[in-house]
This record gives C-alpha cells, structure tokens and sequence, in this order.
C-alpha cells in the first residue's frame, strides 16, 4: 500500500507544482537555518573528554589577602607556584598534573629549519594520561624526568610534520630556545574542543606544539603567557618565584569516584588551614573542585551569540512549520472532491489519513534535503568568520543524522493536522455538491 500511496503523493505534488515547491522552500529554510546553529552549538558544547570528564577536576584555593575579602567571594581560578607544588608534591590523589602555557621558540639540531616561536605547555608527568593525549610516536616523560629537571620534550604532530616531514623524530634533538633538548614523544593529530585545561589562552584555541616538563621550562628560563594575579603590599619583583604570591598556574586532579571527591576536599580544607596557621593565607578555606563539564558551564564556555542564534533559528524553523501546515491545509481543502469520490469507492479514513501523510513524507523529504544543502552552505560562510571557533564548524555523522530526523519529524508534525482533516471529508456531502 505504501507504494500506491507514493505514488498517489507524487501525482498531488506534481499537480500542484508553485503549492509544493513553496512547502519545500518553507520546510527547507526552517531546516537549513536550524541545523546550521544547531551544528555550531553542538562542537561548540561537545564534551573534551566523553567518558572521562567527569573525573577531572581543577582544583581552586583562596591564598589571597584578607583586605577586601568578602565571605564565599569565587577564589582564583589558578593556583600559586608554591600551592602547586605542594599538592604535586603530596600526591593524594591518584593522578595530578600541574601547568601553565607560554612559547619558545624552536629549530631542529642540524639547523635546516627556520627557528620559529610555537605556543607551549609546562607540565608534570601525569599530563599526557589525564589529557587523554593520543602519542603516536614515542612517550611522555615520568615523575622521574620531572625530579631530575630532564631535558627532554613531546612535539605536537604539526610541528613534527614541519620539522621533520612527519618522520618518527623521537631520540632526535631539538634546540628550544639556547638548550639542546632531546624528543622523546610525538602526539598524533589532536585537538581538544573547548581547550578545557587552561581557557585563558582561548576557549577554543588549539592544542600546544611543544610540551616540556614545568621544572625544566623554568629552570632554562622559557617564558610564560596566560593570566596572573598577584596580591599584597609588597613589590613583586620575580612573579614566577615559588614563594610569590601570585597565581598563575593551573592544577588538575583525576577522582575516579564521590568518595575520593569528598576525601580529596577534605584534604583541600584541611591544606588551606595548615597554610592558613603557617601564616601564607589569611582567609578561611574556601576551596572549590570543579569537573570539566561543571568548569565550562562556570566559565560560560558557549558565547551567548551562539545561544541567542540557536533559539532564534529554532523559532524560524517553528515558522516555518505553521506556514507549511496552513499550505497543506490548503491544499487538502482544494482536493475535498476528490477524497469524496475516494470514500464513496471504498477508502477507509484511515487509509485517506495514510495517503496524505506519506505526502507530507514526501515533501519533508525534499525539504529536508533542501535544508541540508543550505546547512552547508550556512556552515561554509561560519568557516569564514574570524570568530576562534569558526574552524570547527562541520556537519558531522550525528549532526547529518540530526538533520534527516529534524526534516521527517517536522514533515511528519506538519501532516499531521492536514491528514487528520482529509480523513473527516464525508463522501455523501462531496458527491450531492457535485
């Protein structure tokens, strides 16, 4: 029956061809321009770590100064070099990395290439495990690379393509800035989706190229970039010294469950007070541990162009959607004779409800493919924008299937009205006003 039914569908349209190419016109703008900010909401909102983010934690002190203090005020959002250390140093949880980024600037050993500067992380050992960072060739460094302030590096992929054509580099030497470093790691392509770690180098900005352990990026000197804040009346004259007070790192921490969560902030509180007797801070524990999801949502990660953009695209399509069922209406109404003379040969309303469903179907179909187009269309002009996360604005297979949902269901919503109309036509009426 589905068949007779298509092709009854296909004869209406082509019967009506300015009503039908306008439904399709309505439904596939409505699509296009949903799908479009939809699309840029989805990677803009896409978990970094699926599986894993929910065991991630930054962790936040309050080692500022009681002046100008105020009870429950959101304590900094990085910690000193000094907190960082201790809490690397004490270890209770069953991974940590502490980090910040900064550029140096590179050659390869034999000099064939243009010394260039390139974005860098300096970090702990326990980086690349927490991070999920994929090595395609080589490893990190250990905890004993970190004591013994080793002069080795991780390069991310693009640089090894530039430096060495994409050859396996590891156990070859790169000078990073005045001092000869040996590579011990590549990463394979990888980019994180929002550059979660430290979004004071952007949201969505890309991963670093170079990854040197944090001792010894400070011990050669490497300079530093991202945000700081320091405190006091003192004049801070070495920003980057253990003892200052200045906050510029950021620590992460992997809680595999509620209960080391509730340990690890006991643990936080209890730090904070010996601090606190010791004379570094001078306000109560006021500590925070968020997870990587309840960390973007803090920071409100997605701008609110782009939400702004989604309910209005939602709206359109929601337009969209009436005007296509007030064209169906219409065009039932038109065709009332001939869905009488159908009921008085035998046609169940049932059978009238299916045929004009599947015509609905039918043109959510073409809308829907019409609305596919104009999403790419749509995504390719986003591409164009200067905005940091233009770049990251494709259709992917789940937004691809989204799409052919969204188009049917709103096919089918769109229906559903007409259908239920045409079934109700009484046969006897039709024929005696005939």
């Amino acid at each position: 029956m589905f068949a007779y039914y298509l092709d009854l569908a296909l004869r209406s349209c082509r019967a009506n061809p300015v009503l039908t190419g306008l439904m399709v016109l309505a439904l596939g703008l409505g699509i296009g321009a949903s799908m479009t900010t939809l699309t840029v909401y989805h990677v803009l909102s896409a978990d970094p770590l699926p599986g894993r983010s929910d065991r991630l934690h930054l962790v936040q002190l309050d080692a500022g100064q009681l002046q100008g203090w105020r009870a429950g005020e959101e304590p900094d959002e990085q910690l000193t070099r000094l907190d960082a250390q201790n809490l690397l140093a004490e270890a209770r949880a069953p991974r940590q990395a502490l980090m910040s980024g900064g550029t140096a600037i590179v050659q390869d050993q034999a000099e064939q290439a243009e010394a260039r500067s390139v974005s860098a992380r300096y970090a702990s050992a326990d980086f690349f495990a927490m991070m999920g960072a994929p090595l395609r060739f080589g490893s990190g460094w250990s905890a004993a690379d970190d004591a013994a302030h080793a002069r080795v590096v991780v390069i991310s992929h693009e640089l090894n393509e530039r430096l060495f054509g994409g050859a396996d580099s590891s156990g070859r030497s790169l000078r990073v800035q005045d001092t000869e470093m040996r590579i011990i790691g590549v990463l394979a392509p990888w980019r994180l989706t929002p550059h979660f770690y430290d979004l004071n180098m952007g949201s969505y900005a890309r991963v670093e190229e170079l990854f040197v352990p944090f001792a010894t990026a400070m011990e050669i000197g490497l300079n530093r970039a991202g945000s700081m804040n320091c405190w006091g009346n003192e004049r801070v004259n070495d920003p980057l010294a253990a003892g200052a007070n200045c906050a510029w790192m950021q620590y992460w921490v992997e809680l595999p469950d509620a209960q080391a969560r509730q340990d690890y902030r006991a643990y936080l509180v209890a730090y904070a007070e010996r601090q606190r007797q010791a004379g570094r801070f001078e306000r109560p524990p006021n500590e925070r541990l968020r997870s990587v999801r309840a960390w973007l949502v803090h920071k409100q990660v997605v701008p609110g162009d782009v939400r702004l953009q989604l309910w209005l695209a939602l709206g359109f399509l929601l337009v969209c959607l009436t005007n296509t069922v007030g064209l169906l209406l219409a065009k039932c109404l038109r065709g009332t004779p001939q869905i009488g003379v159908r009921r008085a040969l035998g046609a169940s309303r049932k059978a009238i409800f299916a045929q004009h469903l599947v015509e609905a179907l039918v043109i959510g179909g073409a809308g829907g493919l019409l609305g596919l187009l104009l999403a790419w269309i749509g995504l390719l002009g986003v591409r164009m924008n200067p905005a940091s996360y233009a770049e990251l604005a494709r259709l992917d297979g789940p937004m691809l299937a989204a799409c052919i949902a969204v188009s049917l269901l709103a096919s089918v919503a769109a229906g559903l009205l007409p259908a239920w109309r045409a079934a109700q036509v009484a046969p006897a009426l039709q024929l005696k006003s005939q």
